[in-house]
């Protein structure tokens, strides 16, 4: 499992994607939250300006990501 620090109160789903090189670009952040290919705590989000805060698990393509 990988861990992101996370600075501030929270960072948008898609940026933490694209933070911990789990996709390429924006672009494909968006176009992977939109399919239903990511999940929050353990429940898929559509939502591409979700507020992951500390505590949250992040899932994708077989990954996940522990924010602290």
């Amino acid at each position: 499992m990988l861990k992101f620090k996370l600075e501030g109160d929270f960072i948008h789903l898609i940026q933490l994607l694209k933070a911990t090189n789990l996709v390429m670009s924006g672009g494909e952040a968006q176009v992977v939250v939109s399919e239903g290919l990511v999940k929050c705590n353990g429940e898929v989000d559509l939502r591409k300006r979700l507020k992951v805060k500390s505590g949250d698990i992040v899932e994708f393509n077989g990954k996940k990501v522990e924010v602290i």
